[in-house]
Protein backbone atom coordinates (compact mmCIF):
# COMPACT_ATOMS: atom_id res chain seq x y z
CA UNK A 1 0.00 0.00 0.00
CA UNK A 2 1.18 3.52 -0.77
CA UNK A 3 -0.20 6.78 0.61
CA UNK A 4 -1.12 9.14 -2.25
CA UNK A 5 -2.86 12.34 -1.14
CA UNK A 6 -5.46 14.11 0.98
CA UNK A 7 -8.22 15.93 -0.92
CA UNK A 8 -9.96 19.11 0.15
CA UNK A 9 -12.75 20.89 -1.72
CA UNK A 10 -12.25 24.59 -2.29
CA UNK A 11 -14.39 27.51 -3.43
CA UNK A 12 -11.53 29.87 -4.28
CA UNK A 13 -8.81 27.92 -6.06
CA UNK A 14 -6.53 30.94 -6.50
CA UNK A 15 -6.66 32.03 -2.85
CA UNK A 16 -6.14 28.51 -1.54
CA UNK A 17 -3.32 27.83 -4.01
CA UNK A 18 -1.61 31.05 -2.86
CA UNK A 19 -2.03 30.00 0.79
CA UNK A 20 -0.28 26.69 0.16
CA UNK A 21 2.46 28.03 -2.15
CA UNK A 22 3.27 31.53 -0.93
CA UNK A 23 2.14 30.95 2.64
CA UNK A 24 3.46 27.47 3.38
CA UNK A 25 6.03 27.04 0.62
CA UNK A 26 4.49 23.99 -1.07
CA UNK A 27 4.98 23.48 -4.79
CA UNK A 28 2.37 22.64 -7.38
CA UNK A 29 3.14 19.17 -8.71
CA UNK A 30 0.38 18.79 -11.31
CA UNK A 31 -2.97 20.10 -12.47
CA UNK A 32 -5.94 18.64 -14.34
CA UNK A 33 -8.81 20.65 -15.81
CA UNK A 34 -11.84 18.59 -16.87
CA UNK A 35 -14.22 20.34 -19.27
CA UNK A 36 -16.54 17.31 -19.27
CA UNK A 37 -16.64 16.99 -15.49
CA UNK A 38 -16.50 20.75 -14.86
CA UNK A 39 -13.78 20.50 -12.23
CA UNK A 40 -10.12 21.31 -11.67
CA UNK A 41 -7.71 19.25 -9.59
CA UNK A 42 -4.47 20.86 -8.42
CA UNK A 43 -1.86 18.91 -6.44
CA UNK A 44 0.74 20.34 -4.05
CA UNK A 45 3.61 18.80 -2.09
CA UNK A 46 6.42 19.95 0.16
CA UNK A 47 9.62 20.62 -1.81
CA UNK A 48 11.49 17.36 -2.38
CA UNK A 49 8.57 15.27 -1.10
CA UNK A 50 6.34 14.64 -4.13
CA UNK A 51 5.11 11.33 -2.74
CA UNK A 52 2.71 12.97 -0.24
CA UNK A 53 0.36 15.45 -1.88
CA UNK A 54 -2.61 17.65 -1.10
CA UNK A 55 -5.25 17.66 -3.82
CA UNK A 56 -7.42 20.75 -4.14
CA UNK A 57 -10.69 19.99 -5.89
CA UNK A 58 -12.51 22.93 -7.42
CA UNK A 59 -15.96 22.19 -8.84
CA UNK A 60 -16.75 24.88 -11.37
CA UNK A 61 -19.73 27.02 -10.43
CA UNK A 62 -20.52 25.07 -7.25
CA UNK A 63 -22.00 26.90 -4.30
CA UNK A 64 -22.24 23.74 -2.20
CA UNK A 65 -21.71 24.38 1.51
CA UNK A 66 -18.63 22.44 2.54
CA UNK A 67 -19.31 23.22 6.19
CA UNK A 68 -16.84 24.61 8.69
CA UNK A 69 -14.31 21.89 7.78
CA UNK A 70 -14.01 20.99 11.49
CA UNK A 71 -15.09 17.44 10.64
CA UNK A 72 -12.07 17.07 8.32
CA UNK A 73 -9.57 17.32 11.18
CA UNK A 74 -6.39 19.01 9.98
CA UNK A 75 -3.29 18.87 7.82
CA UNK A 76 0.04 19.06 9.64
CA UNK A 77 3.35 20.50 8.46
CA UNK A 78 6.76 20.55 10.14
CA UNK A 79 8.43 23.96 9.77
CA UNK A 80 12.02 25.13 10.29
CA UNK A 81 11.02 28.23 12.32
CA UNK A 82 7.47 28.35 13.64
CA UNK A 83 7.74 32.02 14.63
CA UNK A 84 8.94 33.09 11.17
CA UNK A 85 6.26 30.96 9.49
CA UNK A 86 3.49 32.44 11.63
CA UNK A 87 4.80 35.98 11.09
CA UNK A 88 4.90 35.39 7.33
CA UNK A 89 1.34 34.02 7.26
CA UNK A 90 0.12 36.85 9.48
CA UNK A 91 1.68 39.39 7.08
CA UNK A 92 -0.34 37.71 4.30
CA UNK A 93 -3.52 38.37 6.29
CA UNK A 94 -3.87 34.86 7.73
CA UNK A 95 -5.26 34.71 11.28
CA UNK A 96 -3.10 32.75 13.72
CA UNK A 97 -5.92 30.91 15.47
CA UNK A 98 -3.73 29.10 18.00
CA UNK A 99 -0.46 31.04 18.36
CA UNK A 100 2.82 29.16 18.98
CA UNK A 101 3.00 30.22 22.64
CA UNK A 102 5.03 27.13 23.46
CA UNK A 103 7.43 27.59 20.54
CA UNK A 104 6.24 24.24 19.21
CA UNK A 105 2.71 24.25 17.79
CA UNK A 106 0.33 26.65 16.05
CA UNK A 107 -2.92 26.37 14.10
CA UNK A 108 -4.16 28.46 11.19
CA UNK A 109 -6.92 27.96 8.65
CA UNK A 110 -6.77 27.98 4.87
CA UNK A 111 -9.08 30.30 2.89
CA UNK A 112 -11.54 27.39 2.75
CA UNK A 113 -11.38 26.90 6.54
CA UNK A 114 -9.21 23.77 6.57
CA UNK A 115 -7.30 23.57 9.84
CA UNK A 116 -3.54 23.55 9.38
CA UNK A 117 -1.28 22.48 12.25
CA UNK A 118 2.26 23.86 12.19
CA UNK A 119 4.88 22.04 14.25
CA UNK A 120 8.38 23.27 15.01
CA UNK A 121 11.06 21.00 13.60
CA UNK A 122 13.22 19.52 16.36
CA UNK A 123 13.15 21.09 19.81
CA UNK A 124 10.60 23.76 20.65
CA UNK A 125 11.83 27.35 20.37
CA UNK A 126 12.05 29.44 23.54
CA UNK A 127 8.81 31.34 24.22
CA UNK A 128 8.91 34.75 22.53
CA UNK A 129 6.63 37.72 22.00
CA UNK A 130 4.27 38.50 20.47
CA UNK A 131 3.37 34.82 20.47
CA UNK A 132 3.86 34.01 24.16
CA UNK A 133 1.04 36.29 25.30
CA UNK A 134 -1.23 36.08 22.25
CA UNK A 135 -4.68 34.66 22.86
CA UNK A 136 -6.44 32.10 20.68
CA UNK A 137 -8.65 33.53 17.94
CA UNK A 138 -11.70 31.75 16.61
CA UNK A 139 -11.66 28.00 16.09
CA UNK A 140 -9.28 25.67 14.39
Amino acid sequence: MKYLHAMIRVHDLDATSKFFTEGLGLVQTRRKDSEAGKFTLVYFAAPGQPEAEIELTYNWGSDEDYGSARNFGHLAFEVDDIYATCAHLQAMGVTINRPPRDGHMAFVRSPDLISIELLQKGTALAPAEPWASMENTGVW
